[in-house]
């Protein structure tokens, strides 16, 4: 025998002892096997890093960008909104919602892409619900793998099983072939997720707000401005529909300076106006208003009309909430010692018009300045309270002239600064779906397509696009990939197979089905499904005719062990997105994927031939 088997197998019982114990980061043991791989001589360089030219690399980055843009646009802040509501803001049913939910989706269109559709959904439904996203998120994944075994387009390796059976002279599976079997998997998923899961499910807050973390609410309280800011909206009937805002004369009749107004375009989409003094109000527009308590008495005398009067209603927090993370937020700054702003009051510097900031408070020392702000001269180090797009804030955040941002508040990550293209985003990502449905593009093609025009569309700009990318887990699968070509090169996976067959089929067609279960599953931890599947397929359709059975519940086992995926990050796609989102670990996967993949094992064994018995044909 070659020397190359037993390494490889050694070499791969190393990899999996690293990356179980963690005591090495994740990227760099598979850039490490890279680097054996090539030198051992059994790959050349070329094919050792073939990985990061691989289609699944370049499809995870591109559907990160997409996930991205789902949030840049607050198309996941109103999905995951929707979902808390059906969900009633419990864990277990949010739980069982998602995975469902991806489960179906996958069902019709790559898993892969299902989830990354999902990950800023769940972020948004775990924030708004007060669950750790690393409750959901391999639920999430979870859900979606399942969901591949409910139809014949639900993942590769369901393809290939039909293939070889039509190749072998059987009529191949239908489209809903897999779907009685693929429901028992999906349900004892959800189960399992429910009873077991949740309680093995890690906790870790990466996006949760922690002691002492900054907020717009502390924001507005440490300046004293949380009281004063309000959402009026123009009534039906109000006197001021139809004004300019500087014809409304808001400041000096009710006291209130209006900042931004927000309001619906023709399509019912609400975006946001600067409260600039030409802007004609109209019925419905919310306007986002400072109560100015002291400008009437240095400039006039005290408000005339209440709010009421002029057919304006104070909307609740909620209206609140929703203008101002949308697009509009707030930061501390801190004049810097060189900067033009000092000695010089808001209103010479123009600063509103240069900056597109409005300046809310400012503090000086101990001393909090809140009224008559236009008049007040900056000294070095006074510390302003800013507010505006989210947009133009990290304009002021790039540019680090006459002012430097102190701190974003954890509202920043969930902004949606390209709001307006929510509908585009929704489109294209449809777009995307169909195309992969109904196989007009190639997979990768279709999604880095999509991604393309995202940018071009102005979801998201390219800084954004690369921040977007979770670069560890990059490395990681296409580090991997490798190890899938070197066990094919040398023949160990069909040595190994072959091993098999001379154990197992002695013992019977059951037992012989649990064996290629547990073959399949273990190498689809590890190299892709899809390889695994094309190498062990043809054994199966062998082993049957030697066996004297039906080869269709064999391929049938084949293929959803290709899809119980659940042990590694690295065994599929779906894993290695939530990886980094959820903060999870290596050894997470095995303590939860294990025990699933068990029960997936023994519901395949009692579903499976019973739909499709071993005599037949």
């Amino acid at each position: 025998m070659s020397w190359q088997p037993p390494f490889l197998g050694a070499l791969l019982a190393a990899v999996i002892v690293l990356l179980v114990s963690e005591r090495v980061r994740l990227d760099v043991v598979a850039l490490g096997l890279i680097v054996v791989l090539a030198v051992s001589g059994i790959l050349t360089p070329a094919e050792a890093v073939a990985g990061f030219g691989d289609t699944v690399v370049l499809l995870i980055a591109a559907l990160f960008v997409i996930g991205d843009s789902l949030q840049a646009t607050g198309v996941a802040r109103a999905v995951g909104d929707w979902i808390r509501r059906r969900a009633g803001g419990g864990e277990r049913r949010l739980m069982v919602l998602v995975a469902g939910a991806a489960a179906a989706l996958s069902a019709f269109m790559s898993s892969t892409g299902a989830v990354a559709v999902f990950i800023p959904i769940v972020f948004r439904l775990a924030d708004r619900s007060g669950v750790a996203p690393s409750r959901l998120l391999l639920p999430l994944a979870y859900g979606a793998l399942a969901g591949g075994t409910l139809t014949l387009i639900g993942t590769p390796p369901n393809l290939v099983v039909s293939t070889q059976l039509e190749q072998s002279g059987y009529a191949p599976f239908g489209f809903f072939s897999f779907t009685p079997a693929g429901l028992a998997v999906l349900s004892v998923t959800l189960l399992y997720l429910v009873v077991y899961g949740q309680k093995r499910l890690p906790d870790r807050r990466t996006g949760a707000p922690v002691e002492g973390e900054t907020t717009i609410e502390r924001l507005s309280r440490e300046f004293g401005v949380r009281d004063r800011v309000r959402v009026l909206r123009v009534g039906h009937g109000s006197p001021l529909a139809g004004l300019t805002l500087g014809g409304a004369e808001l400041r000096s009749r009710t006291g209130h300076y209006v900042l931004a107004i927000e309001r619906r375009d023709r399509l019912g989409r609400r975006y946001a106006v600067p409260g600039r003094p030409g802007t004609i109000l109209r019925e419905g527009d919310a306007l986002l208003a400072l109560a100015d308590e002291g400008s009437h008495r240095a400039s006039g005398p005290e408000p005339t009309l209440s709010t009421a009067e002029l057919g304006l209603r104070v909307s609740g927090e909620d209206d609140l909430d929703r203008v101002i993370l949308q697009e509009l937020g707030v930061v501390p700054a801190a004049v810097l010692p060189d900067s033009s702003l000092i000695g010089r009051t808001l209103a010479e510097s123009a600063f509103r018009e240069r900056y597109g900031l409005w300046v809310l408070a400012v503090r000086r020392g101990d001393e909090l300045l809140r009224d008559d702000l236009a008049d007040t001269k900056l000294a070095f180090g006074d510390r302003l309270l800013l507010g505006g797009r989210w947009a133009q804030i990290d304009r002021i955040r790039q540019e680090m002239g006459d002012l430097a941002l102190l701190r974003l508040p954890r509202e920043h990550a969930d902004a949606a600064p390209s709001y307006r293209k929510a509908w585009l985003a929704v489109g294209l990502v449809v777009l995307m779906l169909s195309t992969m449905t109904l196989g007009l593009l190639p997979a990768v093609i279709a999604v880095l397509l999509t991604a393309v025009l995202m940018v071009l569309g102005g979801c998201l700009d390219m800084r954004r696009a690369y921040a977007a990318i979770n670069w560890e887990s990059i490395v990681l699968i296409a580090g991997m990939l490798p190890m899938a070509h070197a066990l094919e090169k040398t023949g160990t996976l069909a040595l190994i197979v072959d091993e098999l067959v001379g154990a197992a089929g002695p013992l019977g067609p059951r037992a012989f089905m649990a064996g290629l279960f547990v073959l399949t599953a273990f190498f689809s931890q590890f190299i892709s499904n899809t390889a695994t599947t094309v190498l062990v397929a043809p054994i199966a359709v062998g082993a049957a005719g030697a066996l004297g059975v039906s080869p269709r519940p064999l391929l049938m086992i084949v293929a959803i062990a290709a899809s119980a995926a659940f042990v590694t990050p690295v065994a599929s796609p779906v894993n290695t997105l939530v990886l980094g989102p959820g903060g999870y670990r290596f050894r997470d996967f095995v303590k939860l994927g294990l025990p699933l993949i068990v029960l997936t094992l023994v519901t395949s064994l009692v579903v499976v031939p019973w739909l499709y018995p071993l005599e037949g044909g």
